[in-house]
């Protein structure tokens, strides 16, 4: 099956500099998949030294056809889990706010049988509740 790592593994892996999960490239025959909103996350994040890391790994995923953007229906779905979330948790606004992100990944990887793997439990989890979400924390297979 399919994984994406989430801002969080990548974030990890610049630290280390980690350059095989860098390169898009995983233990195994896995393939890598690339979210156009965690590329966002780690642009928004990022030291000018590492955006030629993010260039290539942009450029690996996306030249094998391998990156998620969310669709209208990913929108609309995040928006209706955020809302369903709220429901249940009682998140204020500013929390729903914090988890767009998160809910968007969440929906494009659910909607393309996509393995999400993450640091983010406690998000992910809760998540998970209201989205078929494939997902684990651990990065090794």
């Amino acid at each position: 099956m399919p994984v994406l790592f989430d801002s969080s593994i990548y974030i990890t892996a610049l630290r280390l500099r980690d350059v095989e999960l860098l390169q898009g490239r995983w233990l195994g025959e896995t393939p890598v998949w690339l979210s156009s909103v965690v590329v966002e996350e780690l642009y928004a994040g990022a030291k000018q030294k590492d955006f030629r890391i993010l260039e290539k790994l942009e450029r690996d995923l996306g030249g094998a056809n391998r990156t998620l953007t969310p669709s209208f229906e990913d929108w609309k779905r995040a928006g209706r889990i955020l809302a369903k979330m709220g429901e249940r948790y009682g998140y204020e606004q500013i929390g729903r706010a914090r988890l767009v992100n998160d809910a968007l990944i969440a929906a494009s990887a659910s909607r393309n049988g996509v393995t999400l793997i993450t640091a983010n439990r406690r998000d992910f989890a809760r998540l998970a509740e209201f989205c078929p979400l494939q997902w684990r924390t651990n990065v090794s297979p």
